[in-house]
């Protein structure tokens, strides 16, 4: 796996293009691990943000998606400032708010329900325009199996029958 390079990963970069593949994308670096105690979703002073590195992580990662063609994306992310911010700091187009997206990291009952629902979801999309959902760790993994450092896109393909294949990732950091 490469970080932000123009060369290597051809191959996923592609796979984002053919109508079947979409990219779940960890946001990008934000110190720290969970929320406080006192988190509310709607009050970014309360939750675990976006470090400068983060935010230039996550502009980068934007640039990476131009430099492979892909102008503009269907973009979701989860309410939590820190994958808001990310998936704006793409610039890759208009941000929807998917709650199936939203961690559940200190709400681990949610864990399957949340990630059947987001297969749902993920099977219902028509994929023909690149599709980037912006989210947690927890979620991914539990999706996908791929356990993404910040910052990594995780590049899915989803077969006729409805499953998701990980074709590979790219890690950014």
């Amino acid at each position: 796996m490469s970080g932000l390079s123009a060369e290597g990963n051809a191959g996923l970069w592609a796979a984002l293009k053919t109508g079947n593949s979409l990219v779940l994308l960890r946001h990008a670096s934000a110190p720290g691990m969970g929320d406080p105690d006192y988190f509310d979703v709607e009050d970014c002073s309360t939750q675990r943000n976006l470090s400068n590195a983060g935010r230039k992580q996550a502009t980068a990662i934007g640039d990476l998606f131009r430099v492979h063609g892909i102008e503009n994306a269907h973009v979701l992310s989860s309410q939590w400032c820190r994958c808001l911010e990310t998936a704006r700091l793409l610039h890759l187009g208009p941000v929807e708010v998917l709650t199936h997206l939203n961690s559940f990291f200190r709400q681990y009952e949610r864990r399957e329900s949340q990630t059947e629902n987001l297969r749902k979801w993920i099977d219902k999309q028509s994929l023909k325009q690149t599709v980037v959902l912006v989210t947690h760790q927890v979620n991914i993994t539990s999706l996908t199996g791929v356990y993404p450092s910040s910052g990594e896109l995780v590049v899915v393909n989803r077969s006729k029958s409805g499953k998701l294949l990980v074709l590979g990732s790219i890690k950014t950091d």
